[in-house]
């Protein structure tokens, strides 16, 4: 086997060939180049490392090498910008590597961009709202149209009591959209319409905690719910700190709505009436026996009275 050829295997990106045609990668056999002839790109689609999981890799890299090639485009006089393969090769630098093993393509400015939003997008540790705007964004440039066009075509598609769906499903637009996430392999275009978009829409400092690898997507939208920006930002940072699970957060949500209607002008009989229902039913007054008893007369003089 020669210096410059790592193996005759070709290299595997599920989805290419749905979105580049002719300019697969597919069949193209890996080989070796020095890091130093490697360069980052002014532009890269991922922007947070967990660094834990970084620490891991290394240590995998100083151990096994490199065992996926990167995917790297010709700048000319023995250089190559890196397109896929970010925290590889961040890994093989820290590890002090060589060389690595790469796929050399001749690739433009977008389809560099939109291969490595591709291979991010497949990875497992990409956060919620990075793949979610990558998503997007690789939907905005397939069907060369803004990103609000996109999420208008998916909501229209979404409606199929609307006459006007057969128009969106049956066009070519709406092949492009199925190629786009058959490549990506994780959502169907109902399913990130529902359970995705909504993301964008968090507020900045629960985005942020997102892309930070600090909260799960399903707290974020319920903390999300909280409009008072203290309230919502003192339970993100206990939700945080206190590791709380859904349940949790979603029982201090309700107890924090029972205290603004106690506080509300409108706090009438009936109102006080709900709310002690509420938090009883909540309560572990039902596995107290002498209050499990004082229930049973409370709510016994309350059906007198009814």
């Amino acid at each position: 086997m020669s210096r410059r050829t790592l193996s005759k295997q070709p290299y595997q990106l599920k989805g290419v060939d749905a979105l580049f045609g002719e300019a697969s990668i597919s069949q193209v056999a890996a080989q070796k180049l020095s890091l130093a002839q490697i360069s980052l790109p002014s532009q890269q689609p991922r922007r947070y490392f967990d660094p834990q999981a970084m620490e891991q890799l290394i240590a995998s890299v100083k151990q096994y090498g490199v065992l996926q090639p990167l995917i790297v485009r010709p700048q000319g006089e023995g250089k190559y910008e890196l397109v896929a393969g970010e925290r590889r090769y961040r890994a093989a630098l820290a590890a002090k590597l060589p060389s690595v093993p790469v796929v050399v393509r001749e690739l433009s400015d977008e389809e560099s961009w939109q291969l490595a939003l591709l291979e991010n997008l497949q990875r497992e540790d990409l956060n919620p709202v990075e793949e979610t705007e990558g998503i997007l964004q690789l939907l905005s440039w397939k069907l060369g149209k803004e990103p609000e066009a996109a999420i208008a075509l998916l909501n229209q598609a979404a409606h199929p009591e609307r006459e006007s769906v057969d128009n969106v499903i049956h066009t070519s637009e709406w092949q492009v959209v199925l190629d786009v996430f058959e490549a990506v392999g994780k959502f169907t275009p109902e399913s990130f319409r529902t359970n995705r978009l909504p993301l964008l829409k968090l507020p900045d400092e629960i985005k942020e905690a997102l892309k930070s690898g600090r909260l799960a997507y399903t707290k974020a939208r319920a903390i999300a719910k909280l409009k008072d920006f203290d309230q919502r930002r003192i339970l993100l940072e206990a939700a945080i700190s206190e590791d709380l699970s859904l349940s949790q957060i979603q029982e201090r949500i309700e107890n924090l709505k029972l205290k603004e209607v106690e506080k509300s002008e409108s706090y009438t009989l009936k109102s006080r009436v709900n709310v002690a229902l509420r938090r009883i039913k909540k309560s572990n007054a039902w596995d107290d026996p002498k209050k499990k008893r004082r229930l049973e007369k409370v709510l016994a003089e309350l059906e007198s009275l009814v």
